[in-house]
């Protein structure tokens, strides 16, 4: 498994055990935190943990090892590529968790532009009186 994969992993694991650090995920899977130290030293997580997780939270195994985006999320939702880009974002680097925010935003801004701007040419006589 590459560490990129296990970093994926841990972070779907962090999505179903709504956790958000590592030590918080070592508590909800009931190990240590060295245990988890380990895990991602020998870039290995014990398999028969991950299908006793995916059966306590009714989500499949390709979802949570693989990050299938067509599997099925957590809890059968519809939002499973929800659950998948929280999961590749928890496993970015703070700063490219910050730069896609901000592209967010960016985007965000743009449409309220937009709506305002189709909101003024739906009304142009609206815009002018004044």
């Amino acid at each position: 498994m590459s560490t990129h994969t296990l970093a994926s992993v841990l972070a779907r694991l962090k999505v179903l055990t709504s956790t958000h650090t590592d030590a918080e995920l070592s508590r909800a899977l009931s190990i240590s935190p060295q245990t988890l130290s380990s895990w991602k030293m020998r870039d290995s997580i014990p398999y028969s943990l991950c299908v006793d997780i995916a059966r306590q939270h009714a989500c499949s195994l390709d979802w949570l090892l693989l990050g299938e985006p067509g599997a099925q999320a957590p809890d059968g939702s519809d939002a499973a590529w929800e659950h998948e880009l929280l999961a590749q974002l928890r496993a970015l680097p703070v700063a490219d968790r910050r730069a896609v925010t901000l592209v967010v935003r960016d985007k965000q801004r743009i449409q309220q532009l937009q709506q305002q701007l189709d909101a003024l040419a739906a009304n142009p006589c609206g815009a002018s009186a004044g």
